[in-house]
């Protein structure tokens, strides 16, 4: 029906939208407790930027308009445009709340919502990252007040650092660094840097043999008419890329393994620092990363989040948009699989050094789903 939104029926108009509006200022409220300031981005954001940072892939989540000033996105979420408004701003320590619109494309004939509405906050802050990251999860939480959800926290930073820790070139490591929010693409390429790597060598024989002549230049020649958008420059490139794959030693078995065993490890948030310290033995990469985990249950102990309330998944934040890089964090419905997670959140460093030309800070924040928490604490759809 027209009157309809995301999660919640006829909430477009008259009494359904005034107790919708009535939720959205109370988790807004709760989210300024931090001494944010309210913020309110572009919904049009520069389609340029979204690519870069996603490639072509973000077109299939996102909607695209074109004018005179070229290609824009509608935003897809809160905290791009955020971190743009902010970097540009200069990078200085701040705090920021908002709510508004967000929109994102389905599949043909999903039921999943086109357009439906995103409040957060968010922290750039220098300092203790452990104190913030535990402080993101209990304003989050504070904000849901009682209503039924599972906390759930992961940590890509776990996952980033345990790539890092591989012994095998620069190359595959951002490789598997860049596609760690693909799984199947993952685990493909881990597969085929580990026991795969000699059938990839060897269907590739006749490209790797011209290569290793100097005749890759002379093949893309001969091929005739050109099809497609890349120049010779960049199939020799891409030629040259896996020549240096094919001489790279394959990854053993026990690091394929450790890498899979960290994506793999659940339970309770403070049960499982025992098996991270157990992956991390003679990884020092992988061992810090595990001491900034442990340091953090102690942060989430201060704020009073008992860490064995909390569940771990290391695959968690693999599927979200791909800038979380430490902490994260997602609130379930409990009782209400027709609803999405409630909540998320975490860490988003890397993002900032992307968007900042030059300049970084250290970022977190989280995001409510406000129709979302209504359908779930008045049991509506």
């Amino acid at each position: 029906m027209v009157a309809d939104r995301a999660y919640l029926k006829g909430a477009r108009i008259g009494e359904p939208l005034s107790r919708l509006d009535a939720e959205v200022a109370r988790i807004v409220a709760a989210l300024g407790t931090t001494g944010a300031i309210l913020v309110e981005p572009e919904a049009l954001q520069p389609a340029d930027v979204l690519l870069d940072l996603y490639g072509e892939d973000i077109r299939a989540r996102a909607f695209t308009v074109r004018d005179e000033g070229g290609e824009m996105m509608l935003r897809p979420d809160f905290t791009v445009p955020i971190v743009r408004l902010h970097m540009d701003a200069g990078a200085e320590p701040a705090r920021y709340v908002y709510c508004g619109p967000v929109w994102r494309r389905q599949d043909a004939g999903s039921s999943r919502p086109r357009e439906y509405l995103q409040a957060g906050f968010e922290i750039f802050e220098a300092g203790d990252a452990a104190a913030q990251d535990a402080e993101a999860l209990a304003v989050i939480r504070g904000a849901l007040g009682e209503a039924p959800v599972r906390l759930v926290t992961g940590d890509l930073g776990l996952v980033l650092a345990a790539i890092d820790a591989l012994p095998t070139s620069a190359a595959r490591k951002a490789a598997l660094r860049r596609h760690v929010w693909r799984p199947r693409r993952f685990h493909a390429l881990l597969q085929r840097y580990g026991e795969g790597h000699a059938a990839a060598t060897a269907a590739r024989a006749g490209l790797l043999a011209a290569e290793a002549s100097g005749g890759t230049r002379a093949l893309i020649a001969a091929g005739g008419v050109a099809v497609g958008v890349r120049d010779a420059d960049e199939v020799a490139a891409r030629v040259a890329r896996l020549a240096a794959e094919a001489g790279t030693a394959p990854l053993s078995p026990g690091d394929v393994d450790r890498l899979e065993a960290v994506l793999a490890v659940e339970g309770g948030a403070a049960s499982v620092l025992g098996d991270l310290r157990r992956l991390a033995r003679g990884l020092p990469l992988f061992d810090a990363a595990v001491d900034r985990y442990a340091r953090r249950l102690d942060a989430l102990a201060a704020r009073g989040i008992a860490p064995e309330t909390l569940r771990f998944e290391g695959g968690f934040g693999r599927t979200t948009l791909e800038y979380y890089d430490g902490f994260v964090f997602g609130a379930l419905p409990i009782g209400r699989d027709d609803l999405p997670l409630i909540a998320t959140g975490g860490r988003y460093d890397a993002l900032t050094r992307v968007l900042g030309q030059g300049r970084s800070i250290p970022a977190v924040g989280g995001i409510v789903r406000p129709e979302a928490l209504l359908a779930l604490t008045e049991g509506r759809c």
